[in-house]
């Protein structure tokens, strides 16, 4: 690790994030949490709080950056490349839950915030962001109408995921990893149809919709 001294503010963030996180499974995210942290990594607690002058949705915001860096150099797109497509997207969120499992309860208490009216609007940004990511590692160059619909997909599934990570007290995570499995075979069955429906010209009342179908990926039967 670099002199933490000699970090940019955007630089010590990402490396308190994680800090930070492990702290907040006890003190939540704020400021307790923040100290510690700083105390931990021998940071002044002022030059710390500069680091996030929004508060807890900021910390949060940090540590799903450090998961999405890390998640880059865990797994290039020259490790995923021999993979089928699902099994590269179903590596890349198993990667982030993995990575979430020993501040689960930092996760819980971080999903709480990020869902106050608030949050929402910046909540959304996140969710986008880490999809393009995924997305991007798994090889995709899509720049059209596909672009949009696979990361509004795959937000809504790992939010999904999510949710039911949190709460899932299985052996391994195995209920998750089920609950991933027929998310993702959903998307695949989605991508072999989208063209037809979306070509169908059929009246409304059976026109494919998008928006419904993302609903449904976000609030599933369990």
């Amino acid at each position: 690790m670099d002199d933490l001294a000699d970090l940019t503010l955007d630089e010590l963030r990402l490396e308190l994030a994680p800090v930070i996180a492990d702290a907040a499974v006890f003190d939540g995210w704020g400021k307790v949490a923040l100290d510690a942290a700083a105390e931990a990594m021998g940071v002044d607690p002022a030059v710390a709080a500069l680091a996030f002058p929004g508060g807890a949705i900021d910390m949060i915001e940090a540590w799903i950056a450090r998961t999405d860096a890390d998640m880059a150099r865990a797994l290039p797109l020259d490790v995923l490349a021999k993979l089928p497509i699902r099994e590269r997207i179903r590596r890349l969120v198993g990667f982030r839950l993995e990575a979430a499992t020993p501040s689960k309860e930092a996760l819980r208490r971080a999903l709480a915030i990020m869902a106050m009216p608030q949050n929402l609007r910046r909540t959304a940004r996140l969710g986008w962001s880490s999809a393009d990511r995924m997305w991007r590692l798994a090889g995709d160059t899509a720049t059209d109408y596909n672009h949009y619909t696979k990361r509004t997909l795959l937000a809504a599934i790992y939010t999904a995921t999510l949710a039911v990570f949190v709460d899932d007290t299985s052996e391994g995570h195995a209920d998750t990893a089920a609950f991933l499995d027929r998310r993702i075979e959903g998307v695949m069955r989605f991508e072999k149809t989208k063209a037809r429906l979306l070509g169908s010209g059929k009246g409304d009342e059976t026109r494919f919709s998008f928006a419904r179908l993302a609903g449904r990926l976000r609030y599933p039967a369990r």
